[in-house]
C-alpha cells in the first residue's frame, strides 16, 4: 500500500509534464540573433480579415530571412503555438495535411513570409478543412528544430502535430 501512496505523485507529476508549453513566436528567436525586419503583428481579429484579403492581390513577396538562426533549446519540447495555416498538400477530402504554420495572417502568400525562424513546417493525419484557413489555429506537438524548404518559403523548425484546433480570443 505504501509503495502505491509514493507511486501517486510520480505518476501525477507525469501527467503534469505532458501538458505543452505555451510557446509565443518571439521566443523561436535566438536572443543574441541580429535584429530582423519587422513582421506585421498577428491578426487574430477576424474583423481585420477584408484588409488583410486586400493584400493578397499584389504580387509574391521574396522571403525575409530564410536561414534564420533558431533556438537549439526548443528541440524535443511539447508546444503549443497558435498561427495560421498555409497549405502544402491537401488530400482528396479536402483536409490539409502538409502545411507552414506563420505568425500572421498573408504570410508566405502576397506578404514577404517571414525569418525562417518564424516558420514551422508541420505534419499531421488529423488534416485541417480547407475551407477554415482563413483563422489562426493552436497547434501542438513535439516541436524539431529541423530545417525544412519548400517551394513557398524555408522553416526553422517541424512539428507533428498531436492537435489542431481553432484559436479563440481571450474573453476580457
Amino acid at each position: 500500500m505504501l509503495r502505491c501512496l509514493l507511486l501517486v505523485p510520480l505518476l501525477l507529476g507525469t501527467a503534469w509534464a505532458a501538458e505543452p508549453r505555451e510557446l509565443t513566436w518571439s521566443e523561436m528567436i535566438p536572443a543574441d540573433a541580429p535584429p530582423q525586419e519587422q513582421a506585421p503583428a498577428p491578426l487574430h481579429d477576424l474583423a481585420q480579415l477584408g484588409d488583410a484579403l486586400a493584400a493578397e492581390a499584389a504580387p509574391a513577396a521574396k522571403q525575409q530571412a530564410p536561414s534564420a538562426p533558431v533556438v537549439a533549446a526548443l528541440d524535443g519540447q511539447q508546444i503549443k503555438l497558435p498561427g495560421y495555416i498555409v497549405p502544402l498538400d491537401v488530400s482528396e477530402e479536402g483536409r490539409v495535411t502538409d502545411f507552414l504554420l506563420v505568425p500572421y495572417f498573408g504570410a508566405c502568400i502576397h506578404v514577404p513570409p517571414p525569418p525562417s525562424n518564424q516558420i514551422v513546417h508541420v505534419s499531421t493525419e488529423l488534416g485541417v478543412q480547407v475551407d477554415a484557413l482563413y483563422q489562426p489555429f493552436w497547434v501542438e506537438g513535439p516541436l524539431r528544430v529541423e530545417a525544412s524548404s519548400s517551394e513557398i518559403a524555408d522553416a526553422g523548425y517541424r512539428l507533428e502535430a498531436s492537435k489542431i484546433y481553432p484559436y479563440e480570443l481571450p474573453a476580457n
